[in-house]
């Protein structure tokens, strides 16, 4: 096999990963090639909105375990190929060249063992930082169950390095993916997170810090499927706080589950439950940016997110005793908890109001949703919304209201 019809097989067999954000990496070039600094990396996000380039593949699509949810399962007959490490330089390098890529994401499946796996990962990225001199951004994938010595590696070397959780629950890993263990998977999560934090603590008290080794500058992400198994969106939502406050990660993915087998301990769904996904990354961000705790958004009587209202707006339908809240007062954690104000139109409220009291113009100008923002809010003394309208009258007012939207985008797409 050449290494086209390799690179065809890997890439496409990578595209299930969805944890390939290049946010937060500030790698300069000093003497070689590349430069993960300025822009970003694969058609990917950052943080700040930058759509940037991976290169995106897996080293190999052999794999020893036989995970059920996974397309690369032992088990699975599918065209399989490996990469070796001086194959993976080369190729980076010349994609790079050509401006076709900023940066790698490396992912594997298991070949032979996680520990010869994740030396022949660090292999590829000495020969790309040291023959190459290569500055560019790379995003590494930790082997569960690999030693702590190849992580240090393989971290030195890399500006992200993640590891998959995979599934919600033990339980659930355990029925589908029996080879991987939940210690196996944490033990290197809590590593990586406690040399992040002891790397920041080194660069902090070093004389020049530019100097100082670094270690995953970028930060730790992980990612776990939505639909596999049966686990509530509660279940997900308090994993990704607990991930967040013990291993300081970065981002938790959310990935759809997409039916690749019909194994009986598989949901037969019709489609990938993307609204679902969907709905968790923006209870995600109301747990990163807006102060929420999981327990706020979800409980055992409401296990799961309303598919047709955003998690914020659902809150607030649930704790209108909180509402309307004075824009003009309120502080800005406050501010933050009203439907149709985010964290720049919160703070722009905050600056704007410190030289004059502010009207409902004023707040359609300074970008916040106000259709939305309306019902929860008091403006130059006077509530905004319809009085007496209670959490059912409203939320059935709001959906008629994002149905009409919906209504005129698909008009104005069907005239173009």
């Amino acid at each position: 096999m050449n290494t086209c019809d390799k690179l065809a097989v890997l890439s496409d067999a990578a595209k299930y990963d969805a944890s390939c954000s290049s946010s937060g990496s500030k790698r300069q070039n000093t003497s070689g090639t590349g430069n993960a600094a300025p822009g970003g990396i694969c058609h990917t996000w950052t943080e700040d909105g930058r759509c940037v380039s991976l290169l995106k593949i897996l080293m190999t699509n052999v794999c020893a375990y036989d995970c059920a949810y996974c397309v690369n399962r032992r088990s699975n007959d599918v065209p399989r190929a490996v990469f070796s490490p001086e194959e993976i330089a080369n190729l980076t390098m010349e994609f790079y060249r050509r401006n076709y890529i900023e940066g790698l994401f490396l992912s594997s499946g298991v070949l032979g063992s996680p520990d010869e796996t994740m030396e022949r990962i660090a292999r590829t990225l000495t020969l790309l930082r040291g023959l190459h001199a290569f500055n560019g951004y790379i995003h590494a994938k930790a082997i569960p169950g690999s030693s702590p010595e190849l992580i240090e590696r393989v971290g030195r070397l890399a500006d992200r390095i993640s590891v998959n959780i995979e599934l919600p629950s033990e339980r659930s890993l355990n029925a589908l993916a029996p080879q991987k263990s939940r210690d196996s998977i944490l033990r290197p999560m809590e590593y990586i997170g406690g040399r992040i934090t002891e790397n920041t603590t080194e660069r902090r008290l070093a004389v020049r810090a530019q100097d100082a080794p670094r270690f995953a500058p970028a930060g730790q992400s992980t990612q776990l499927i939505v639909g596999a198994s049966p686990e509530s969106d509660l279940t997900i939502l308090r994993l990704s706080e607990g991930l967040y406050r013990r291993f300081h990660l970065r981002r938790v993915y959310y990935s759809a589950f997409v039916p690749v087998s019909d194994n009986p301990l598989l949901p037969a769904l019709p489609r990938p439950p993307l609204l679902r996904e969907h709905r968790l990354y923006q209870a995600d961000w109301l747990l990163r940016y807006y102060g929420f705790t999981a327990r706020e958004l979800l409980d055992e009587s409401t296990p799961d997110f309303d598919e047709q209202l955003d998690p914020k707006t659902t809150w607030a339908l649930r704790n209108m005793h909180a509402f309307p809240v004075d824009v003009n007062t309120a502080p800005y954690e406050t501010l933050l908890r009203i439907p149709g104000i985010g964290v720049r139109s919160a703070k722009r409220i905050l600056s704007a109001r410190s030289c004059r009291s502010l009207t409902p113009e004023n707040l359609i100008r300074l970008g916040i949703v106000f259709s939305r923002a309306r019902h929860f809010i008091i403006c130059s003394g006077r509530f905004c919304g319809e009085p007496g309208l209670t959490g059912t009258y409203l939320r059935n007012r709001l959906l008629s209201g994002s149905r009409k939207r919906a209504q005129v985008c698909q008009l104005e797409f069907d005239m173009a």
